[in-house]
């Protein structure tokens, strides 16, 4: 029988999934209930950044004080949070939950494409390169763009966008953020930083008059716990298991995005959608490949060294 110590890891990254693959679903649920993408965005920044600031407090971590720092996050918060959740909530006022998880499950291949082409990411070996052209079949698949009734809208432009600007900020933050102390501090910063971006766009949102109960607390669980408590959860999980580990919960957010979709709004899925979410899933396995370096034979004239270690 399992040990509870050999459960929570499992337990964690399914909470993780769970929490995180349903922000699509609330999304959808507060947009079809009167709220705008603009309430959207602001609402659930906030909530999130006050979640983060709690946890942080209770870690004793400060917000951050250097200007260069700030600096940075003013970027990382304009790509990573403000325009993503603002893209995300447009593109599913036209494109179903489930879908919109799936195309959130693209950011590998857009970070990829991205880093080849700034030349920053130089390993793009063949079984990488087939992972990238198949997961963007898989896309092609999904939206059915020369059938009179496929999915492929301006809302899915939109989708996509969003998943490629995660893709940027996070090359931005792995180069400018990442070595930086108090985590929880920063992340809620960060937050703080997209809360105020969000803002600028409350001018298009419209009254919150039309928004009823249903709404409400769909984007008050979007902001608490698939916001701010996933970024906490996904925290713990690099500290305590690395970075492995927690990247493979995002091959779990399509099929728990899909799976709520079509048991709580009914949203339907056919076998070319399924077919589809399989490539892009197995088209960004792939290109997460790195090649198994070589260890050159010792010439035989020389003695090699022992190992140190196993």
């Amino acid at each position: 029988m399992p040990s509870l110590r050999s459960l929570a890891s499992p337990l964690r990254m399914a909470t993780l999934a769970l929490l995180w693959g349903s922000g699509f679903l609330w999304i959808k649920l507060a947009l079809n209930h009167g709220l705008s993408p603009a309430h959207i965005t602001i609402t659930r920044c906030a909530l999130g950044t006050a979640v983060l600031l709690v946890l942080a407090g209770r870690a004793k971590q400060r917000l951050p004080r250097s200007r260069r720092i700030w600096g940075h996050l003013v970027v990382a918060a304009l790509f990573c949070n403000a325009i993503p959740f603002a893209l995300f909530a447009i593109g599913e006022q036209t494109v179903d939950s489930g879908i919109a998880g799936v195309l959130n499950a693209t950011t590998p291949l857009w970070a990829l494409l991205i880093g080849f082409l700034l030349g920053t990411d130089r390993g793009l070996h063949p079984l990488r390169l087939t992972g990238l052209f198949l997961g963007f079949a898989g896309v092609l698949l999904i939206f059915a763009p020369w059938h009179q009734e496929g999915l492929a809208s301006w809302g899915a432009l939109a989708l996509l966008a969003a998943a490629a600007s995660y893709a940027i900020a996070f090359a931005y933050m792995a180069r400018h953020l990442t070595t930086q102390g108090a985590p929880l501090a920063v992340s809620a910063a960060q937050l703080l930083t997209a809360t105020a971006w969000s803002t600028l766009a409350l001018p298009t949102g419209g009254s919150f008059g039309e928004a009823d109960a249903t709404a409400l607390i769909a984007v008050t669980i979007l902001g608490i716990f698939a916001t701010g408590i996933t970024f906490y959860l996904n925290y713990r999980m690099i500290a305590d298991e690395g970075p492995t580990s927690a990247a493979t919960v995002g091959y779990l957010l399509p099929v728990v995005s899909v799976a709520l979709g079509a048991l709580v709004l009914d949203e339907k899925i056919g076998l070319r959608v399924i077919a589809g979410m399989a490539v892009v899933l197995t088209g960004v396995a792939l290109s997460r490949k790195k090649p198994t370096p070589q260890t050159p034979t010792p010439p035989a004239t020389l003695t090699p060294t022992p190992a140190t270690h196993p």
